[in-house]
């Protein structure tokens, strides 16, 4: 089977250019009804709670696909998918997981520090009994199992 690329060499080495103008004139057309773009990578809009109850609109009063969505509001069809499936960024709760996630993203692509945690002995204030010793640990009989066992 001859890809669509060998196929038009093959009418070109043949000399028919008629065919090859037909050829064109139905790839435009193609590109004129196609509903969807060709996929790109798309740098995408910052979520916002405007932003997913306009994707539920569309969802609700529209037949369009979630990819056609994403297309139209500029974000990615995973985010179209977690506001319709999950019902999530319909809040400004600047504290909700997708938010918190949003913006540790952002920072890293600034390369902004990392927060430092407190080490653990700081954080905890250290409480010991001066008094009391620790018991021994309690010996464990752990069996091992040799090969001439079996």
């Amino acid at each position: 089977m001859a890809t669509l690329k060998e196929f038009e060499e093959a009418l070109r080495e043949h000399g028919m250019n008629m065919a090859l103008a037909l050829l064109e004139r139905l790839r435009e057309r193609d590109r004129a009804t196609r509903t969807v773009k060709p996929a790109r990578r798309l740098t995408g809009q910052k979520m916002t709670p405007e932003l997913a109850r306009a994707i539920l609109d569309l969802h609700a009063s529209t037949g369009m696909t979630q990819q056609e969505i994403a297309f139209k509001v500029g974000v990615n069809q995973g985010r179209v998918n977690e506001v319709i499936k999950r019902g999530k960024w319909l809040s400004d709760d600047p504290q909700a997981p997708e938010a918190v996630a949003r913006d540790k993203a952002l920072a890293r692509m600034r390369g902004d520090p990392k927060p430092k945690k407190p080490p653990l002995a700081a954080a905890r204030p250290k409480e010991r009994k001066a008094a009391a010793p620790k018991a021994p640990a309690k010996a464990r009989n752990q069996g091992q199992l040799a090969l001439g066992d079996l």
